[in-house]
């Protein structure tokens, strides 16, 4: 709560290069991008970082085969680019993984067809993945047993990428990138709209905690809001080339239905791409594609059962997934970028390629659309069309993003096997200590170990099951800005969604660790998120 704090005391009446509304992946990359090549620059997020749709993805880090159906093949050779540096940007975060998929008879494309675009998609990639291979209905029971073949005319197995802790953690750590070069950043703080007058933008900002308002003031306002683009340019009176549409997906996390570690992936009843997704000890399934008219949308009992029915009858398990066997939920929408403000487009068909629209005049920049895999591309365009508007970028050729260098990784591998820390691992754990410290925290992961060589119960979990040490908490509760209990549990980590609620209520270390985030504050904290989460079931029954 202290760094938080801090931070809004600088923003209080400050002056700033830029100021990013909007804490997802768009402002998350930008903020660390002009932050690491010396650029002023300030970021708010009315709730909290990555709190909307970079929270409620697939956690696909993908190339979009799918949009080969489209023909928009440059679309996907730059996406598949973009796929590539992110793993070699992030090797511990960004993995290949397998995807199976089935084709069933009657699909809209022979199986062999589609497996022959799964080759077009590895060449788009360069080669980098493992090739594809064709399976026939026999193949693919031999492959994965779970798979209903009843109705399989054939499939095959290629690679793609997935984030492997949570699409939520990935964007928080350029936040916290972005802090480490000087930006100052506060969640929970809302733009009430902003004004241009002698050359500067005057934005109204209000401290959703406290209550308080003030003005910041800085010379390019970039609008990263996510599906809140639209309304906040209406605020400020911004008419732009591009507008969202939004599409709702939705995803149920059950107990593992499969020890495999591949991505199963069918087409729907709907005709649209159908994922079950390893998550750990769980598994991931969705997702829905539902055209939507507003950003405010919650899970319906007709989305649990659209994915309930699909999974059940693509899948031989040992009995029906019921509502019952939902640990948890994720629901939100994708903005869509569409050219033009009139006319009726085909939703469907629509990609997630990004848009940036500038208004030169006025230095203004509005992002659009996006996803994940490009999230690079996104830092770079921001910081270049930042700087053809006169900031001035003094370390223009600064690299803000990937892992840090294979020394330091070396230096931490070196001081864990010494101190015997894969030997602590808890055997409720998917992995060893040194594998998921590293790949959470990279450079901080050294502090860890100090912690742990000072307290050794630093590396005990305070919550079954929920592989967070007390080391952990800690380094959340002075680094990583956690304001309410919810930012811990279900956006830096992923805690909540492979935990019940129940469970985790009743875990006997969750006082502890409030009192390590929040202090004298813990108590109220703790109950605020009891009837925050209770309020949100109740709404989805």
């Amino acid at each position: 709560m202290e760094l938080r704090a801090s931070n809004v005391s600088k923003l209080r009446d400050g002056y700033f290069d830029v100021l990013i509304l909007g804490g997802g992946i768009n402002g998350a990359v930008s903020a660390a991008s002009l932050a690491a090549k010396g650029v002023k620059v300030a970021l708010v997020d009315k709730g909290d970082f990555a709190g909307l749709t970079s929270s409620n993805s697939s956690n696909l880090a993908w190339g979009g085969i799918k949009y080969l159906e489209n023909h928009e093949y440059f679309l996907v050779d730059k996406l598949c680019r973009s796929r590539n540096h992110l793993m070699r940007s992030y090797p511990s975060t960004v993995k290949e993984i397998r995807f199976l998929t089935t084709i069933q008879k009657g699909f809209r494309f022979p199986a062999f067809l589609v497996y022959l675009g799964t080759i077009v998609y590895w060449v788009f990639g360069r080669f980098v993945t493992r090739a594809p291979k064709y399976l026939s209905a026999a193949g693919l029971s031999k492959r994965e047993g779970v798979i209903n073949t009843s109705q399989a005319a054939g499939g095959f197995e290629y690679s793609d990428c997935y984030l492997y802790d949570n699409d939520a953690r990935f964007v928080f750590n350029f936040i916290r990138s972005s802090l480490n070069y000087g930006c100052i950043a506060a969640n929970y703080v809302e733009s009430l709209g902003s004004e241009r007058k002698g050359g500067l933008w005057r934005t109204r900002l209000k401290d959703n905690l406290s209550g308080e308002t003030f003005t910041v003031r800085s010379r390019v306002l970039i609008n990263a809001c996510g599906p809140y683009v639209d309304t906040h340019n209406q605020l400020t009176g911004q008419h732009t080339e591009h507008r969202h549409l939004f599409s709702k997906g939705v995803h149920l996390i059950v107990d593992r239905v499969s020890d495999t570690q591949r991505i199963l992936t069918f087409f729907a009843s709907d005709g649209r791409l159908f994922f079950v997704i390893p998550m750990g000890p769980k598994t991931c399934i969705g997702t829905t594609d539902t055209q939507e008219a507003s950003p405010e949308v919650e899970m319906t009992a007709a989305d649990r059962q659209f994915v309930l029915d699909n999974v059940n009858a693509l899948l031989n398990l040992e009995r029906p997934l019921t509502v019952d066997d939902v640990i948890a939920e994720r629901c939100g929408v994708r903005p869509l970028a569409l050219k033009g403000q009139d006319g009726v487009a085909d939703w469907v068909k629509l990609s997630r390629k990004h848009a940036i629209d500038i208004s030169h005049k006025d230095q203004h920049l509005s992002i659009f659309g996006g996803k994940l895999t490009d999230c690079l591309n996104v830092g770079d365009e921001v910081s270049d069309v930042v700087a053809k508007l006169g900031v001035a970028v003094p370390y223009p050729e600064k690299c803000w993003y990937g892992e840090p260098s294979n020394s330091v990784k070396e230096e931490f591998m070196h001081q864990a096997k010494l101190m015997g820390l894969d030997e602590m691992t808890d055997p409720s754990s998917s992995e060893p200590l040194t594998q998921r410290l590293w790949r959470r925290y990279g450079r901080s992961a050294i502090e860890m170990l100090e912690m742990i060589r000072e307290d050794p119960s630093c590396a005990e979990l305070l919550i079954e099951n929920a592989e967070y040490l007390r080391c952990e908490i800690e380094h959340a509760a002075r680094r990583e800005m956690i304001s309410k209990l919810d930012d811990f549990l279900r956006r830096r980590s992923k805690i909540s969604l492979v935990v019940r609620r129940e469970e985790i209520i009743k875990a006997p270390g969750l006082k502890e660790a409030c009192e390590i985030l929040f202090g004298d504050e813990a108590e109220a904290k703790l109950q605020e998120y009891i009837e925050e989460t209770a309020g949100r079931r109740e709404s989805d029954v």
